[in-house]
């Protein structure tokens, strides 16, 4: 059965994000900074990135008194997926800016 999500470029980014420390656990402000994306973008796509088991969650208790944090990394599905579509729209990006100045 082939997974059905939709790759916006929003959700290339979040993959690759992960891809850059795979086997890491991330907390969604570290991965808001480092895409750029606002909570109300990169939480729906990590939310339907765990429903569809490419991320495991968890909560870590930090300290009493403040709130558990939220930390996300790939599955090994979730790796896979990543690897293969954030490489292939990379590969088409290239493609498309080399071929671009091609005139036949």
């Amino acid at each position: 059965m082939k997974l059905r999500l939709r790759l916006s470029p929003q959700t290339l980014q979040v993959l690759d994000a992960f891809l850059e420390a795979p086997k890491d656990w991330r907390y969604g402000y570290d991965i808001s900074q480092n895409t750029g994306l606002k909570s109300g973008t990169l939480y729906p796509i990590l939310m339907r990135l765990a429903e569809h088991d490419l991320l495991e969650t968890s909560w870590e208790n930090v300290e009493p008194g403040k709130p558990p944090r939220h930390l996300y990394r790939l599955t090994p599905n979730g790796l896979g997926f990543a690897r293969e579509h954030v490489v292939r729209r990379s590969t088409a990006r290239v493609a498309r800016i080399v071929l671009g100045g091609v005139k036949n």
